[in-house]
């Protein structure tokens, strides 16, 4: 439900989809889809600093958030309408949010970790059935340690979308198949209604 009920012993050899819906995961799509050369979510500004030091300075972006506000210095904000396609083609991004990015790094130790929004969903369940793991854990980076719906509406369109027979799920797992059974059809109405939508 949120980044800090993660153990990080448990995520060896699993994989992860990270859901940060309003910030993070939904602009790093935007970002690749709009032909980014490369893309690095960092969890920290010092880390953005270290990044930013192995890259080609001319074909550089910054951007994101800190606890909601612009970082300033940086090229961008955090939302998906900054990062045009005429403003990243072929331009390195580094970005970094209060928590999507840090759920991001508190799921390296993962095998794999995939970015999920509700716009990928049903591509990232393709992944998912594709490659087969042996465990999976959706996690939703959530604000300030709390549980925020948008993510976990992420998380549902996903789950909702799998074949689950055959798995073992989490306490999680099966209110996500109930909230999307509930609210299939008024995925905005539910965003809308939220702290965050709000």
């Amino acid at each position: 439900m949120t980044r800090q009920e993660l153990v990080p012993e448990r995520l060896v050899g699993a994989t992860v989809v990270v859901l940060d819906v309003f910030m993070a995961t939904t602009t790093l799509l935007t970002i690749l889809e709009n032909g980014a050369r490369g893309v690095f979510p960092v969890e920290s500004l010092q880390e953005a600093d270290r990044v930013k030091e192995e890259l080609d300075a001319s074909s550089l972006l910054r951007g994101g958030e800190q606890d909601a506000a612009r970082i300033e210095g940086y090229d961008h904000g955090p939302f998906p309408e900054e990062y045009a396609p005429e403003v990243v083609r072929e331009k390195d991004v580094i970005f970094v949010t209060t928590n999507g990015t840090r759920a991001i790094a508190d799921a390296a130790p993962a095998e794999s970790i995939l970015l999920g929004c509700l716009r990928n969903a049903p591509a990232v369940v393709r992944h998912l059935e594709a490659s087969n793991p042996d465990s999976i854990y959706l996690v939703c980076a959530g604000s300030a340690g709390r549980f925020t719906i948008e993510d976990f509406l992420g998380a549902t369109k996903i789950i909702s979308h799998m074949d689950v027979s055959g798995w073992r799920l989490n306490d999680g797992a099966w209110m996500a198949l109930d909230f999307a059974e509930s609210h299939r059809e008024d995925l905005s109405g539910v965003l809308k209604q939220s702290r965050a939508g709000r």
